[in-house]
Order: C-alpha cells, then structure tokens, then sequence
C-alpha cells in the first residue's frame, strides 16, 4: 500500500507519472490519500493552478480506487513527531503516512528530505 501526495494523486489520475512512479504503484497498491489531498484539490482548482476539481471524471474515477484516510486523532499527533516544517497539507500528508505506517509516495522534497520518514521506511521512492 502507498500513500499518495497530491500531486502524485493528481497525476496519477491524468496517467501522467513516469516509468519508475507508475511500476511502484502497480507493485505497492492498493493505494491511498489523506483526505487533506480532497481539499487541496479544491484549493488549487479554485485558484486556478489546475483545471479540474474532484467532481471531474478522471478524478472521481481515481477517487474509486483509493482508500481515504481521515483527519483523526492519531493523524494529529503523529504530527507532533515531524523533523521539517511545510505548508499544513503536506505536513498532514506526512503524519498520515507516519500514523497509518504506510509509505509515501511524494517528489516534494521538504517530505523526500525528512530523516524521520526515511528512517521508518515510510519514504517510497520511485
């Protein structure tokens, strides 16, 4: 199982990731998102940074293939562990990953450069 970033989850769903991306998938799913990516989404569709929000097709059709995992109490916590500081829906992305023990797949690397996630092997690199 992997978790996906959002822009990972995004271009997942255009069939827009590169060789090495797209064979970890295949190899690590199933697959899941925090539901913070839902919101980002949102976000980035109403700021004009993408063109499409989580109605669209290919979006809903990625949403079916996902496990969300939501905002809870241990996801909150977790975030009390991180080594770096980001914008809160990467660090919440982050904490998902450490409090479901499940590996993420991201290429931010503020995520990518964290010793804590590396060290519990919850970094999945392509």
């Amino acid at each position: 199982m992997l978790n996906l970033d959002t822009h990972v989850f995004l271009d997942a769903a255009r069939n827009n990731l590169d060789r090495a991306e797209l064979s970890l998938l295949r190899r690590k799913a199933p697959l899941g998102i925090s539901t913070i990516v839902l919101w980002e989404i949102e976000l980035l569709y109403r700021v004009e940074r993408i063109q499409y929000g989580i109605d669209h097709p290919v979006v809903v059709a990625m949403l079916e293939s996902v496990v969300i995992w939501p905002l809870d109490v241990e996801v909150c916590l977790a975030l009390r562990r991180l080594d770096f500081k980001a914008d809160p829906a990467d660090e919440i992305i982050a904490a998902t990953s450490l409090a479901r023990r499940v590996p993420l797949l991201t290429r931010d690397s503020r995520l990518r450069g964290s010793a804590l996630l590396r060290r519990q092997g919850l970094l999945a690199l392509a």
